[in-house]
């Protein structure tokens, strides 16, 4: 029988990025499923405070090269890839010089989330998915970490749910208490976002009025839910109460082995549907 595939998407993961839940969770759980007798990749964003020298980070040339449209502007995605230290599991990182090269991931110097970070998601949930079509991997698992990684539900749910390499694949999303870096998102949003077509209606559930909810529109759209948090923001504390799908409770102590049985039981129910 073969292994089956979980493709982790995040944000952030140690010791790539400095120390937060969703890097450490990250951290914890790559090897772990690796571990179980599952095949594993992970893909996660080229912030320039990732140093290549330290990493050992080089591009993979057979998946660069493509462009990925954000607001009508093409934008060059560079593929690069680390071994994991003393896991024997590759990291797959998505770069590009206008979205990634500064020295801070979300925030400026002043503190102040960046303006482009609307795009910068944008781009990451697009390119993570053309990405994985060049793999020519089809994951039974996507697991997404994170605000940035939000869009990757929608996505496969409407521009993407007639190709074949994510027909079988189960969403899940886990949810952080972080900022709440969407406030700071414009009315342009949902334009930026929409990819092939897609209509308002599919971005209703990343909106409210002018206000834009990335939890609760990755909650929407997700198979199942993670918290990866014993408290999290209003917004997904109020998506997960109106929602009837499977939510994996919080549990540090137990996260690993809880996750892994939370992946069969998705993958068992698959088989019986």
């Amino acid at each position: 029988m073969s292994k089956k595939k979980v493709l982790i998407v995040t944000q952030e993961m140690e010791p790539y990025t400095s120390l937060s839940q969703v890097s450490e969770m990250v951290r914890q759980l790559a090897p772990y499923v690796q571990e179980n007798n599952m095949e594993i990749r992970v893909l996660m964003p080229r912030f320039g405070t990732i140093n290549e020298r330290r990493h050992r980070l080089h591009e993979v040339v057979r998946l660069s090269g493509m462009n990925i449209i954000v607001d009508d502007d093409d934008y060059p995605l560079i593929i690069k890839v680390a071994s994991l230290p003393e896991a024997r599991m590759q990291v797959y990182f998505l770069d590009n010089e206008d979205f990634f090269k500064r020295k801070q991931i979300f925030k400026d110097e002043k503190d102040q989330p960046f303006e482009d970070n609307a795009d910068r998601t944008v781009f990451f949930c697009k390119g993570v998915l053309e990405t994985v079509k060049k793999f020519g991997w089809a994951p039974d698992i996507i697991h997404c970490h994170g605000w940035m990684t939000s869009l990757i539900p929608l996505y496969l749910k409407t521009a993407y749910k007639n190709e074949p390499l994510f027909e079988p694949a189960k969403i899940v999303y886990s949810s952080y208490a972080s900022d709440n870096f969407s406030a700071h998102f414009n009315e342009n949003f949902a334009t930026k976002a929409s990819i092939n077509n897609l209509s308002e209606e599919d971005l209703h559930n990343y909106q409210n009025g002018d206000q834009v909810q990335l939890e609760s529109g990755a909650i929407h759209y997700a198979d199942a839910i993670v918290r990866g948090s014993e408290e999290l923001t209003e917004e997904a504390t109020e998506a997960l109460a109106n929602t009837d799908k499977p939510v994996l409770a919080y549990d540090e102590e137990n996260y690993r082995a809880n996750l892994i049985e939370f992946y069969q039981s998705l993958l068992t129910e698959e088989v019986e549907s």
